[in-house]
């Protein structure tokens, strides 16, 4: 949500006595992120409707939903960590190396628009400097100003106007939608082949401007491949495995159907490309490197430093020692509380953060290279690792592993926000206040928030499917009896071959800065179109085919940001309508009419 928290930011400053800098726009973004960032990170899309799907006979534990207060516990255990182990690992990425980071990059060119700048240039900066420097000459010539306000106003002036009225129309044109989809759920789920392909195949059409939205935020070449894998998938394997009787069960049923049986080809293509796209990462980027950036954070730089910034905006290594075994030990504890001790010993849990904080540093660099974070990859090789610490223990596996992966999670997302600060020239330690006050306030919302959903609605659900529950509960099960569908072992075992190639390739080819890299499927995108219905997929193509249109065809140059603030205004639009959909649900507000919904895939009918 970077990018929708710029905009929101900005727009609301521009009602303020006094608006905003774009370093202080950069606070609040980062202060928004650190708030959004939960219900992921924390796995309350996955992690939680899990343990909720567990069998107390197939798995020797009882389901487990956690009350609001228990909620609270576990958000709070893991809400911390990520923040406290993102400051070390900056100056490398960021400062040093200079990785991408595409989408915090996009968002410091967003808020450069905003502000009637021109782009960030973070080629040559220099301390307490933050003129675009365009030479050497520059440099020896220039003098230091201070930071920020000072600072902008040698900044020359642009032409270029941020586009409100697309972001109106485009937030009221998908409130509307979506507000007619609640009261016509048919709106949501049109049958794109009729109803039988529908009902028995699930195939349908979910035209939501928010998923088109996501589409042009993705671009064509993500989407592309969610969608190839979308078709293979519930095109090609869904029938073969339904008809060759090695998934009896409904197709969309996660346990006997096709939907569950191709579950496990998704698992293994996930996990052979974060292995072979980590493997590079794990490589050249050793421990003693971290080690001595460890050492050098927050301490006084001198001329021949890499760090342009000095030591009273960065965050001191003595506050990330003591904040993060603070919040390893707090969240220990609390884990211990909320779970007991039954269900995942205490060292397991210490275990499982030590592990978020290695899974953190190889993820944050996959991000920096490529801007996707492989979490769920990550989060597939620490349930590995769990399978060997605390065998046969289901439940453990699951919140070791979600625990692990909260910690990666939450850094990946922060280091975009440090990314966006660097080329803004924001004080990191002012972007740490941000995320620890977005971190508490988070705590509260996102757990007040799904308490409200799974009142009002069946998680996972026919509106709510939460598919990557199934991934996280199929895998532990996996690692407790090693029992596999029918034949599904076969098909696993060629896809990951296939897909450790494809990334071996993809991650080579980007490394060459070839043209055609982005091109070469990516894996996880491939994988997710297994896990998720025809319906998700396809609007997402749709706001992909957009985006490469509005680049190739009308963009005025490459900092038109005109299609972003319209997928940002979708996005949004729904996001906001959805809150008001749920509480006329939970006042007894249903929809107005049924008509269509015949083929069983309208949520809003059947919740």
């Amino acid at each position: 949500m970077s990018l929708q928290s710029s905009l929101i930011g900005f727009l609301i400053s521009r009602m303020l006595p006094i608006p905003l800098t774009p370093q202080e726009i950069v606070v609040v973004q980062s202060t928004a992120v650190a708030t959004g960032t939960m219900p992921l990170s924390a796995g309350f899309v996955g992690i939680l409707p899990a343990l909720g799907l567990i069998d107390e006979v197939r798995d020797g534990s009882p389901p487990i939903h956690l009350s609001w207060v228990a909620g609270l516990g576990w958000a709070c255990a893991v809400a911390f960590f990520g923040v406290f182990i993102s400051p070390p690992i900056r100056k490398q990425v960021i400062v040093k190396e200079q990785l991408a980071f595409p989408s915090g990059t996009a968002t410091a060119q967003l808020i450069s628009v905003l502000h009637d700048l021109p782009p960030p240039d973070a080629r040559l900066r220099q301390r307490r400097a933050y003129q675009r420097i365009d030479s050497q000459d520059d440099v020896i010539d220039s003098t230091p100003q201070s930071h920020a306000t000072e600072a902008t106003p040698l900044l020359p002036r642009s032409s270029k106007k941020a586009g409100w009225h697309e972001l109106l129309w485009s937030f009221f044109a998908s409130a509307i939608l979506t507000l007619i989809a609640y009261f016509f759920p048919v709106v949501f789920a049109i049958p794109l082949f009729g109803n039988y392909f529908a009902h028995d195949w699930l195939w349908s059409f979910t035209p939501s401007l928010s998923y088109v939205g996501q589409g042009i935020i993705m671009g064509l070449p993500t989407t592309l491949s969610m969608n190839l894998g979308m078709f293979v998938g519930w095109a090609v394997l869904s029938p073969i495995s339904k008809h060759a009787g090695w998934a009896p069960g409904p197709v969309g049923d996660m346990m006997t159907g096709a939907r569950g049986w191709t579950v496990w080809v998704s698992l293994a293509i996930m996990c052979a490309d974060s292995f072979v796209s980590l493997a590079p990462v794990v490589f050249e980027y050793p421990a003693r490197a971290l080690w001595c950036n460890l050492r050098a954070e927050g301490r006084p730089t001198d001329k021949d430093d890499d760090e342009v910034e000095t030591e009273d905006r960065l965050v001191p290594m003595s506050w990330v020692v003591t904040g993060g075994l603070v919040s390893v030990i707090i969240g220990t504890l609390i884990v211990g509380v909320v779970f007991g001790y039954k269900g995942i010993k205490p060292w397991a849990t210490f275990i499982a953060f030590i592990l978020g904080g290695v899974m953190s540093i190889l993820g944050v660099r996959a991000l920096g290279e490529t801007d996707i974070n492989p979490v769920s990859g990550l989060g597939k090789i620490s349930q590995l690792l769990f399978a060997w610490i605390q065998p046969g223990n289901i439940v453990a596996n699951i919140i070791a592993g979600g625990v692990a992966e909260a910690g990666a999670g939450q850094a990946g997302d922060l280091m975009q926000d440090l990314k966006t600060g660097h080329l803004c020239g924001a004080s990191p330690r002012a972007q740490f206040y941000g995320q620890l006050i977005g971190s508490c306030v988070s705590i509260f919302v996102t757990t007040t928030a799904y308490s409200f959903y799974t009142r009002a609605y069946p998680i996972p659900g026919p509106s709510f499917p939460a598919p990557t529950a199934y991934v996280w509960l199929s895998l532990a099960r996996l690692l407790r009896d090693g029992k596999l569908p029918e034949k599904s072992s076969l098909f696993m075992g060629i896809f990951a071959l296939v897909f450790g190639l494809v990334a071996a390739l993809k991650t080579f080819a980007t490394r060459k800065h070839v043209w055609w890299a982005k091109w070469i499927p990516s894996g996880v995108a491939f994988a997710i179109g297994f896990i998720n219905t025809p319906a998700f997929s396809l609007a997402r193509l749709v706001g992909g085919t957009l985006d490469y249109i509005f680049r190739t065809r009308y963009a005025r140059d490459k900092g038109d940001i005109r299609l972003i603030v319209v997928a940002s205004g979708f996005v949004l639009g729904e996001g906001v309508t959805s809150v008001v959909s749920l509480v006329l649900r939970t006042f007894g507000i249903g929809v107005a009419s049924c008509w269509g919904c015949d083929h069983g895939l309208c949520g809003g009918c059947l919740a």
